[in-house]
């Protein structure tokens, strides 16, 4: 299948990773002028293809959007897929599906520009290093459109975009919407003590002793490449299955998933385990950005005060300080991350929608929705556990 968006620019439509090898994908996907995102590379999607993770049988059939150059190599791309469903985007629209059905409309399928189960931002309308890449973004975005009209689908949703391309989408007639996380940003800390004398005196005692408290007993073990073996494996994902099962009813990960990861990626995952007397007993995965550490998944075998906080945000910070990294990405909602250091950071995605009435609706929502976010992230910034700048002697 192909999306013809101009005279000169037809795109072809990919159904599996398999058809484009791997170096022709990460040319386009991670290039040397842009931040590496383990996310957005050949092994990260492929793995959760071939382990049949995110495929058409679980409802994400990719139909990644290629755009090839003279060289007949990939120079653009948008990762898309149909979706019979919204799980596992995070960015929230049964309440959308519920209104158009209930008027008679047919919202699934619906095409989806993102990262299968991982809400973190990226780039979506990805482009080889070279020129003519911002002419490329745009004629992704219209590819988006014209496969949807093509399909004759709902919409089309592009989520965990970074601000530029959410502006540039929002030019192509792409409603735009917005949302909130919390990061850790490092502001030139040389060690987590740094990080612990920025805070006011009565966060960094809460801190100190959370901390205290999560490790009594315990160890924490932090793995990476070699050190990231089957057995390791193991205990992560009976953590991982637990608190799928009670968070989604079913979790989107298989075993075979992370066995793959481990193969690929070791050099960019870091899995904090828990220990007491040697035996896992919780366990954080993390992936390993350029300059950001991205947490994702977390379990636990036992009940251990403050040990969520600890080994997804504490280990975190204390390790990408280390390794002087910019930002701590730990994963999508939570409040409560507010007093252990995590800012309020906004959040973007793009949505097309063909039935002109149903937009309307839509945008109307949105505009509503934006203020909301806007607002409720001015007051999030207010509670910040750091202390004021008078304190720390600045003029």
């Amino acid at each position: 299948m192909t999306a013809k968006v101009s005279a000169d620019a037809t795109f072809r439509v990919v159904s599996s990773l398999k058809e484009i090898e791997r170096e022709d994908w990460d040319a386009v996907a991670n290039p040397v002028d842009a931040a590496y995102n383990p996310f957005l590379s050949h092994d990260f999607l492929w793995s959760l293809e071939e382990s049949g993770s995110a495929t058409r049988k679980t409802g994400w059939l990719a139909q990644h959007l290629v755009l090839d150059g003279d060289d007949d190599r990939p120079v653009a791309i948008m990762p898309c897929y149909l979706k019979s469903h919204s799980m596992g985007e995070y960015v929230f629209d049964h309440g959308w599906a519920d209104a158009f059905e209930r008027a008679g409309g047919q919202y699934y399928p619906k095409l989806q520009a993102a990262v299968p189960f991982t809400p973190v931002t990226g780039r979506r309308l990805l482009v080889r290093s070279g020129t003519g890449a911002d002419d490329r973004r745009k004629l992704l975005a219209l590819a988006g459109t014209t496969l949807a009209r093509q399909s004759g689908v709902s919409s089309v949703h592009v989520t965990f975009a970074d601000e530029e391309e959410w502006k540039l989408l929002g030019a192509a007639g792409y409603l735009q919407r917005t949302d909130q996380q919390y990061h850790f940003i490092n502001d030139g800390y040389r060690h987590f003590d740094d990080f612990l004398a920025a805070l006011s005196s009565r966060k960094r005692k809460v801190i100190k002793r959370e901390r205290r408290d999560a490790l009594a007993g315990l160890d924490v073990q932090r793995l990476t490449g070699g050190d990231l073996t089957e057995a390791a494996w193991d205990a992560f994902f009976a953590f991982y299955m637990d608190t799928g099962s009670r968070k989604w009813g079913r979790p989107y990960l298989n075993r075979r998933f992370f066995s793959l990861i481990g193969e690929r990626m070791a050099d960019r995952i870091l899995l904090m385990l828990a220990t007491r007397d040697g035996i896992p007993i919780a366990g954080a995965l993390n992936f390993i950005g350029s300059d950001t550490l991205y947490g994702r998944y977390w379990g636990a075998a036992e009940e251990h005060p403050f040990l969520h906080f600890e080994l997804c945000y504490y280990q975190a910070i204390e390790w990408g300080i280390d390794h002087k990294l910019k930002c701590v990405e730990a994963g999508a909602q939570g409040e409560h991350k507010v007093a252990r250091g995590y800012r309020p950071t906004t959040t973007y995605s793009a949505h097309w929608i063909a039935d002109p009435a149903f937009r309307r609706a839509v945008a109307d929502y949105l505009r509503t929705e934006r203020h909301r976010v806007a607002a409720d992230g001015e007051t999030l910034a207010e509670s910040l556990p750091f202390r004021a700048t008078t304190e720390r002697g600045a003029p």
